[in-house]
């Protein structure tokens, strides 16, 4: 058998204006192509190019449960910090301001836990109708 040579060789060069190039990358970036160059030849070929379908709903509630996740961090890690300062606390008025801190972090806490909920509470609505 004989081995087919798919090394390409050949340029072609194009001039686009500014419009026309927004207009290909705008395809571009709907397709699955992983290269500008691989989306150009399929088309200029045609060839079949797979889209991507995205779901605006859904990357509206991972948008937002990233958001969420983040603050989660920040106080998980506030929370953090204050266990250890009270490993370390040597009078009782230090342990009563660290008390204050603690009730407003785990308020805090339940109130973006309770927001999480509703989040998902809403995107599963959403997905039933």
């Amino acid at each position: 058998m004989k081995e087919r040579n798919n090394n390409r060789t050949k340029w072609l060069h194009l001039r686009l204006t500014p419009e026309e190039h927004q207009k290909i990358e705008k395809e571009f970036s709907k397709s699955t192509c992983r290269k500008l160059s691989d989306y150009a030849r399929k088309n200029l070929l045609q060839k079949p190019i797979v889209r991507t379908y995205r779901n605006k709903s859904l990357d509206d509630f991972m948008a937002e449960m990233i958001r969420l996740r983040g603050e989660l961090n920040a106080i998980g890690n506030n929370f953090n910090q204050s266990v250890k300062k009270l490993h370390t606390l040597q009078q009782i008025s230090d342990f009563k301001h660290w008390l204050i801190s603690y009730e407003l972090e785990k308020k805090t806490l339940f109130n973006k836990v309770d927001e999480i909920k509703k989040q998902i509470q809403k995107m599963a609505e959403s997905w039933l109708q």
